[in-house]
């Protein structure tokens, strides 16, 4: 019995370590994904940043910069940045920040596209990954007009930084698995562009295919060993756990936001859970909504060293997302609505796939690039 309980146990540990090197795989996949993407869009999305004045047009280049660059976190520091150095008006940038919310949604939505082929397990992935889509586009749904009705964010965070001491020194947190994710596609990322020679296009769109494999691959790995470490009884504690402790999940997803300084990051690591079934979309949304709060430690890090201006606004990003996870968290009805909205849309997509492409072109490429040619 004792030599039957050591081997399962055994078992046991030998699962936990190939999940944990397969989610280090899948984290520097992702880092390689926003390689490969910046490696086709980085100079675009610098060079949307020009000339916005109207407001829809800011909204719509925050969504599309983000998605080009693939990380909220550059979007914000480069519009943090400028705005300290005087490039890009404070105005101008409110809405840039709300729309850089929306474009790091897509990480977690191309996540999901792992689970595919596997009908209910894509139906759970794909609603955790969107849930956090709909909660993000009704944030701007709300604030985005209030915003341009009273101004409250850029007023709010004006006199925050006017009255509280937030400006901090120079230098910032260094996270140590972010270097380590960094390292491992830099390595990959050299082996086609100094060991195979390629270059630009070529190289980013080999990237990129390497990047989906590695993350279809450890997607497929990571789902495989989870149901057998989280046994019933650890998985129903964690659920049970998370739904009464929301503030527990929120604390969760800020922390490993700030340890990654990715909310892409965050939410992608959950997307497994939710395929595998171990965590319900209720006990899963203050994670989320934890890393929406979490990401806004890297545009104040920008900040530290850009003055009044870039601090400021790196403040209108934080109190943007307090102020859509105010709305949404305390009352469960009100959590229930971007929960209800993604799981209906996981029905749409389990019916017929083609809707996963309406929504991802619709949302992420379409309605940005039509709202830039329309109001730039």
């Amino acid at each position: 019995m004792a030599i039957l309980l050591d081997k399962r146990k055994l078992q046991w540990l030998v699962r936990l370590g190939l999940v944990l090197v397969m989610v280090y795989f899948f984290l520097a996949a992702i880092q390689l994904f926003g390689n490969s993407v910046e490696h086709f869009g980085a100079n675009a999305a610098k060079n949307l940043f020009s000339g916005l004045e109207n407001p829809f047009a800011g909204l719509a280049v925050g969504i599309l910069a983000t998605v080009l660059v693939q990380s909220s976190s550059v979007t914000t520091s480069s519009i943090v940045v400028m705005v300290g150095t005087g490039d890009l008006q404070l105005a101008h940038a409110v809405p840039m920040v709300m729309g850089a919310n929306i474009g790091t949604s897509i990480t977690a939505v191309l996540v999901s596209l792992g689970h595919i082929t596997r009908k209910a397990e894509f139906r759970r992935a794909f609603a955790g990954a969107t849930v956090h889509d709909m909660f993000n586009l009704l944030t701007v749904a709300v604030f985005f007009p209030l915003e341009l009705a009273t101004g409250y964010l850029q007023h709010g965070a004006e006199w925050l930084v006017g009255t509280l001491p937030l400006a901090g020194g120079e230098g910032g947190f260094k996270s140590p698995i972010k270097t380590a994710v960094k390292w491992c596609a830099k390595k990959i990322e050299s082996v086609f562009s100094q060991g195979l020679g390629l270059e630009d296009g070529i190289l980013a769109s080999a990237l990129c295919v390497v990047a989906l494999v590695l993350i279809v691959g450890s997607l497929i790995v990571i789902t495989k060993n989870m149901r057998f470490l989280m046994a019933d009884r650890i998985e129903e504690w964690l659920n049970r756990v998370l739904r009464r402790s929301g503030l527990l999940g929120l604390a969760i997803g800020a922390l490993i936001t700030v340890l990654v300084q990715s909310s892409s990051i965050t939410t992608s690591l959950l997307i497994p859970m939710f395929g595998a079934g171990v965590l319900t979309l209720e006990a899963g949304f203050p994670i989320m909504l934890g890393a929406n709060i979490g990401t806004t430690i890297t545009a104040m890090l920008a900040a530290s060293v850009t003055g009044p201006a870039g601090l400021t606004i790196a403040v209108v990003h934080l109190l943007f997302n307090l102020s859509g996870t105010a709305l949404f968290f305390p009352f469960r009805f009100m959590r229930r609505i971007p929960i209800r909205m993604a799981e209906q849309l996981a029905d749409l997509a389990i019916k017929n796939r083609f809707w996963v492409l309406v929504y991802i072109f619709g949302v992420f490429v379409a309605v940005p690039v039509l709202g830039i040619l329309i109001w730039k």
